[in-house]
């Protein structure tokens, strides 16, 4: 008898069994037989049930994967299950967090997720959602917690506090989401969010926008600067607004109001949707010519699906640097043949092309609600 594969073969014999009976949902039996084998330190089993989830993965529930997830928690040898979920947990992390019966082990994983796609002041607001679900005799307004209520409160969150990124909300964030709940901050760590937030140095001015937050012109500058998003900003950008048009954009109007100058960002937002396009130029836009393309290896195009969520974002770097730039004088602005082009006479379109990947899911043509075109300044 073939010793090795016999547990697996008859683990699948057994789930055929419970396959056909309408009374089982299969992948909760699965995840049950799984902690059990693990128990049972029957190695073999969990790797075949592990690798039976993993395959399935697209028809699982948001119960499942709720369930999957804590479970993969618990063991060293669940990691490649665990990183699964990770991954799609990240994709829409709102549907997690709102389970105000998720493991505290469970909650702190998920905030120290990298590539979570929540900003800061959401994951704040459902960390303190959390915490208020431990403590149900507490009431929605802090201006009316005894100090005692507030001790409860931080015992609950003491674990997953350090790991907001306070550094990322606005000021005004800070002030009416944060602030009421100072005492059950480490010191330390509000002082340093206080002292940061009040330096002005560390804050993007000049930056008037209606489509952007200062969020996003912070995490902008990282990218012109190539810095990881974890990282504090070093150096940053004043955002001068040079022009903001409604409607159609015309290449006369675009190349009247940013001809010669540099570097500029141009941010678009498509009518009928919350989607926000744009790009980067470190270079001159050259105008009064019929067409020309210029090159850089530092231009950049990004979108933003909803401009409440800076994590929900796409950034494409520029591949082919000799057709990084499109100068038309019929186009407002250009990037790569066909990678970001506003254009009136020939239509607006995102098509990958040049740059390292397509910022919209869809190549169909869009329309211009809005368009700001910003002159950067390095502070």
């Amino acid at each position: 008898m073939d010793t090795d594969n016999f547990l697996p073969k008859l683990t699948q014999n057994f789930l055929e069994i419970l396959e056909d009976d309408e009374y089982y949902d299969i992948t909760i039996e699965i995840v049950k037989i799984l902690i059990v084998a693990n128990e049972l330190g029957l190695q073999e089993v969990s790797n075949y049930l592990q690798s039976i989830l993993i395959q399935n993965k697209e028809n699982w529930s948001d119960e499942n994967l709720n369930l999957i997830y804590q479970t993969s928690l618990e063991s060293d040898t669940y990691l490649e299950l665990q990183n699964v979920c990770t991954e799609l947990i990240s994709k829409d992390p709102a549907k997690f967090f709102v389970s105000p019966s998720i493991p505290k082990k469970a909650l702190v994983s998920l905030i120290q997720n990298d590539n979570l796609k929540m900003s800061a002041t959401k994951v704040w607001d459902y960390v303190l959602k959390w915490g208020l679900a431990q403590n149900p005799g507490l009431s929605l307004d802090p201006s009316s917690y005894s100090q005692d209520d507030f001790n409860s409160l931080k015992v609950s969150l003491q674990e997953c506090i350090p790991l907001i990124k306070f550094l990322e909300l606005t000021s005004k964030e800070f002030l009416e989401n944060v602030y009421p709940y100072k005492s059950i901050i480490p010191e330390e760590l509000f002082d340093k969010s206080v002292k940061y937030l009040m330096d002005e140095s560390n804050r993007i001015v000049n930056f008037e926008s209606s489509i952007l937050t200062f969020n996003h012109a912070e995490l902008i500058s990282k990218w012109i600067d190539k810095l990881e998003i974890t990282n504090e900003i070093t150096a940053t950008y004043d955002f001068k607004l040079l022009a903001r048009l409604r409607g159609a954009l015309s290449g006369q109007l675009f190349h009247g109001v940013c001809g010669d100058k540099f570097p500029t960002v141009s941010i678009i937002k498509v009518k009928g949707s919350d989607e926000i396009l744009g790009g980067y130029n470190p270079i001159t836009w050259v105008s009064g010519i019929i067409f020309f393309y210029g090159a850089t290896k530092d231009s950049f195009i990004f979108s933003f699906k909803d401009k409440n969520d800076i994590n929900n974002h796409i950034l494409s770097r520029v591949k082919n640097e000799q057709r990084s730039i499109y100068n038309h004088f019929n186009c407002g602005p250009g990037f790569g043949y066909s990678d970001l082009i506003i254009s009136p006479v020939y239509g607006n379109r995102c098509i990958m092309s040049d740059y390292d990947k397509p910022i919209r899911e869809t190549n169909d043509s869009f329309e211009v609600e809005i368009c700001e075109l910003f002159l950067l300044t390095k502070k």
